[in-house]
């Protein structure tokens, strides 16, 4: 299976704990509580102090034992009462510090250790796809300012008593200044056609119902409700005017890439999730329990084209329709497909923070600050798995619904898997479905609903040619030249993997064919042949003769003189991994086919 994710999220603990005696059957801990107890009988062993590990059931008579102790060892060293409160203070520090500590007289509940590194609030990552998706759009620079001046108020309403009221009345007045006086450079960046709704979010901006003037009467009426609501309208219509100024690539694809399908900008995904069994999902307001439910994810292809553009292409030819979902802890994810869609693998693509363009095959190191623009530590976003032979590259198929959880997080609330994968859009409707979905759940439908004007299927006019296969696979090709004046053929065939070198190749003279199809089914079996005897395993194999894939892949009886042969290729692909017979034009066989010549005429 393609996925699941790379590396394993760990609860990480930090706890001060005495070990008893081990014990096989404690699959859940709860961690011991200490007790300081120090001895007043012998006064040589003053300030030494002995650790006591309390199980639930005996806490109250502890405790009660302890304080009585702690009362004598008091009374009875009152002149060392300095040198030993000098003791006891840096021993509770120290201890307080490690494990929670219940200290007599105080009410207390036993505390379970933490699970992950501390989050921090003010770690300024992207915290919602909406958020994520408008800091990736790119647009006027003047749009930016403005938005990240608003931005900064999100995180200055996290603090929860005294909130700086002056200072998010600062940020709104700079971003009234630039929406003034940049107007006409924020305008200019829009495209004419477009120039007229750039107009109107404009003045939406400002003015407008819950626009920066608004916004800027709720923050001087310290009203934090109102001020939230305003300030998430006034984003929004920031990030519709970043569209209209965006309306395309900023940067060109790398060479080796720029026949692959691509999207030049954002599209929704709509699916509708069915239930494998007898379950339903959660009733909306007022409704009735639901036998499927829909999930729109926003893709955005201005940080990830080429993931975007395949996932895209996916959809738009039904690849998904039927698909079985699969759930776990920290994802849902869809089948791996390998055994219906071999197209070429995509790259791993990430584009870094502040970065102009994406990164291909190429991690990000989140420990050294890099970060993505698209990151995966927000509830739902969407991305690829890695390819089964390289982690370098995505999986053609298979994508994953990331179930975030901050308390499974490291420091700043980021994944472990932060960097490792390519992001490439978010779920912005029916975030609480994905919880729902379980183990055979199905995709009933998926369709690109918008953005299918920038979304290029792959570059036209192009030679046919020879395509590698994916990452981890070997392609055969294979061909037959038959002569029919004395009913003899050539057999040729070519092993080749994803970097397109050639592992292999044979040529075979067969002094007795009946026909071409014959011919060709003798090159496709022979060719299958060698692939088991030499392991050259997973299989793709491609034919010119569109008459063989299509017997072969009928499955039905064939009573023709080659139809025993038919049942024998059958048999051979499903022993070969399954491996799979695609039809494709001469050009893209040349390669087979001077070998079968060869064979035939040497």
């Amino acid at each position: 299976m393609a996925f699941p994710l790379s590396s394993a999220i760990i609860s990480h603990k930090l706890s001060f704990n005495t070990c008893i005696a081990p014990s096989l059957r404690r699959l859940t801990f709860r961690p011991p509580h200490f007790i300081l107890c120090f001895n007043s009988i012998d006064p040589r062993k003053l300030g030494s102090f002995r650790i006591h590990c309390m199980s639930n059931g005996n806490r109250s008579e502890e405790l009660k034992h302890q304080h009585s102790t702690l009362v004598n060892s008091y009374m009875s060293t009152n002149g060392y009462k300095k040198k030993l409160g000098s003791l006891i203070a840096v021993i509770l520090v120290v201890v307080q510090i490690s494990s929670p500590l219940p200290l007599v007289g105080w009410e207390f509940w036993p505390i379970s250790p933490a699970n992950a590194v501390l989050y921090s609030p003010d770690t300024k990552v992207p915290r919602t796809g909406e958020l994520a998706l408008r800091r990736a759009i790119p647009a006027n620079p003047s749009m930016k300012a403005m938005q990240d001046s608003l931005e900064e108020i999100l995180y200055l309403l996290r603090i929860p008593q005294r909130k700086p009221y002056g200072t998010m009345e600062g940020n709104v007045k700079k971003a009234l200044k630039i929406a003034t006086d940049e107007k006409d450079s924020i305008l200019a960046s829009v495209p004419a056609d477009l120039r007229e709704k750039g107009s109107a979010l404009h003045a939406t901006l400002i003015d407008g119902k819950n626009g920066l003037q608004v916004l800027l009467g709720y923050i001087k009426d310290k009203d934090a409700d109102k001020v939230s609501v305003a300030l998430a309208s006034s984003l929004d219509t920031i990030a519709e005017l970043e569209l209209l100024q965006a309306p395309g690539l900023s940067f060109l694809l790398p060479a080796q890439y720029q026949s692959y399908p691509r999207l030049t900008g954002r599209g929704t995904v709509e699916l509708t999730i069915e239930k494998g069994d007898s379950s339903t999902f959660a009733p909306e307001a007022g409704g009735e329990p639901r036998k499927t439910a829909t999930i729109q994810v926003v893709i955005d292809g201005y940080s990830a084209p080429l993931t975007a553009g395949n996932f895209a292409k996916l959809v738009s030819d039904g690849a998904y329709d039927g698909a079985k979902l699969s759930s776990t802890d920290q994802a849902v994810l869809s089948a791996s497909g390998s055994d219906k869609y071999s197209g070429p693998s995509v790259p791993l693509e990430i584009k870094p923070s502040g970065q102009f363009e994406p990164l291909y095959r190429t991690k990000l190191d989140v420990q050294d600050g890099e970060l993505p623009v698209l990151p995966l530590s927000v509830y739902g976003s969407v991305a690829m798995a890695h390819s089964e032979a390289s982690d370098e590259y995505s999986s053609p198929y298979q994508f994953f619904f990331y179930l975030y959880d901050k308390r499974n997080a490291g420091l700043g609330g980021l994944s472990f898997d932060e960097g490792e994968f390519s992001v490439f859009g978010y779920t912005t409707v029916g975030k609480d479905i994905l919880s729902q979905i379980k183990t055979g759940d199905v995709i009933r439908s998926a369709k690109l609903v918008e953005g299918i004007r920038r979304f290029v299927r792959a570059r036209l006019n192009r030679p046919l040619r020879w395509t590698k296969p994916s990452v981890g696979f070997v392609k055969l090709n294979v061909d037959a030249a038959f002569d029919p004046n004395y009913g003899r053929a050539g057999l040729g065939g070519v092993f080749r993997d994803h970097e397109g070198f050639c592992l292999g190749a044979f040529t075979k003279f067969i002094v007795s064919a009946s026909s071409p199809q014959h011919s060709e089914l003798l090159a496709v079996l022979e060719g299958v042949g060698w692939a088991q005897v030499h392991h050259l395993l997973p299989l793709v194999v491609e034919t010119d003769c569109q008459v063989i894939v299509k017997a072969a892949q009928s499955g039905s009886l064939d009573h023709s003189s080659i139809g025993f042969l038919l049942s024998d290729l059958r048999e051979s692909l499903r022993l070969a991994s399954n491996a799979r017979l695609i039809f494709v034009k001469r050009e893209a066989n040349s390669v087979a086919h001077a070998l079968a010549q060869y064979a035939l005429f040497s």
